[in-house]
């Protein structure tokens, strides 16, 4: 199948091919279909399996058959994320393939100041982009009306829950008219997130492209036993191999992001953290150096698992392995995005042994054992 076989106006197949991409990934083509008659969705899809596209896309094709002519533009959808950085993604998503089209859009989002959003809000927009906490102060305030709402996204339900998000959505939720139609994402369904999808939706399609907690073929994975002081040099060396432009490092704490970042800085190695207690200009900043080069490897917490989206990263690092195997899943989607192919390296030291076999029960393979290398544990099988 080919995005011409979607049934997409010209304007959104010239802004998908000028992009690049001509085959639809598996769900956007399962979900657009039905998105575009006008059906409630629920899909299951893991991150980096292209859902930002499956919804934005049926969504700028709607608003667009009846953009307002002038005058006061109320909010015709929005789209629900768990973090700043994929609100942030949204919205440029968005950007992109609706460019040449005479809609508007704004993301609004916590840890900044507030005066440049509601500036947006009251301009007018049809699309809007937040973050729960951040979308209802300004509800609160009086900034931000949902009455003429057509369209609800909910991102990442899972990660919500995860987060603590889950009551800010449901308030966000009794504020949305009755009429709408909801697209409803999440990469897991758990059973408080299965409760809200039935209270949420209405005789929805579902639409599941890969089983829960699978990691993609296309990243090779691979993990080598070290004590735990022997994981900066395991670090260091493994960032001696030149073909490693770019590398996403993931740590269990801020404070071990921090660490390892000043460590490499240390070591000759470009890098930055970036976890919930920096700024968002910093993170911004980061992620950016990170995206354009400058950077060669970002050490990340999962709080930003599923909010980092860089186009051909191809190395992700566990520094530390993950006490949540779904965790381990969404880290790793980071590489092998949209049919490319991605290494993910784990450390796992003598008190990881049981991360390492829950990740491997939950994923149904086990992860091959590098051993050749200088900083082999003692202990390793």
């Amino acid at each position: 199948m080919t995005f011409d076989e979607l049934q997409l106006h010209d304007t959104l197949l010239r802004a998908v091919k000028a992009e690049g991409y001509t085959t639809p990934t598996p769900i956007q083509a399962k979900a657009i279909p039905h998105a575009l008659l006008g059906k409630d969705i629920l899909g299951v899809a893991q991150t980096g399996t292209g859902k930002t596209a499956a919804f934005a896309l049926p969504i700028l094709q709607r608003l667009s058959a009846k953009a307002p002519a002038g005058g006061h533009r109320p909010i015709r959808c929005l789209v629900l994320t768990p973090t700043r950085e994929l609100a942030g993604q949204v919205g440029e998503s968005f950007m992109t393939y609706g460019k040449n089209l005479p809609l508007k859009h704004a993301v609004i989002f916590g840890g900044v100041g507030q005066a440049a959003q509601v500036q947006s809000l009251q301009r007018g927009l049809d699309v809007l982009v937040a973050t729960p906490g951040r979308l209802l102060d300004l509800m609160d305030q009086g900034y931000v009306s949902l009455r003429s709402l057509e369209v609800f996204v909910l991102d990442e339900a899972d990660r919500m829950l995860d987060m603590g998000f889950i009551h800010d959505v449901r308030k966000v939720i009794k504020a949305l008219p009755a009429k709408r139609q909801t697209l409803f994402f999440s990469a897991t369904m758990p059973p408080e997130i299965v409760d809200l999808s039935r209270n949420l939706l209405t005789d929805p399609v579902r639409v599941e492209v890969t089983p829960v907690s699978s990691t993609a073929e296309t990243v090779a994975q691979q993990v080598y036993f070290v004590e735990r002081e022997q994981k900066r040099g395991l670090l260091t060396h493994l960032l001696k191999d030149g073909k490693i432009s770019r590398a996403l490092v993931f740590t269990r704490t801020k404070h071990g992001a921090n660490r390892v970042a000043k460590q490499l800085e240390g070591s000759g190695v470009t890098a930055a953290a970036i976890h919930g207690n920096k700024s968002q200009n910093a993170r911004e900043r980061a992620l950016d150096e990170f995206r354009s080069g400058t950077l060669r490897v970002l050490v990340a917490t999962d709080i930003a698992a599923r909010g980092i989206d860089i186009d051909g990263l191809s190395f992700v690092i566990n520094y530390d392995l993950p006490n949540v195997p779904e965790q381990y899943v969404h880290r790793i989607g980071r590489t092998g995005r949209a049919g490319a192919t991605g290494t993910a390296v784990s450390f796992c030291d003598g008190e990881e042994r049981a991360y390492l076999r829950d990740i491997e029960r939950t994923i149904r393979r086990s992860v091959p054992v590098v051993e050749d290398h200088p900083y082999r544990s003692g202990m390793a099988p």
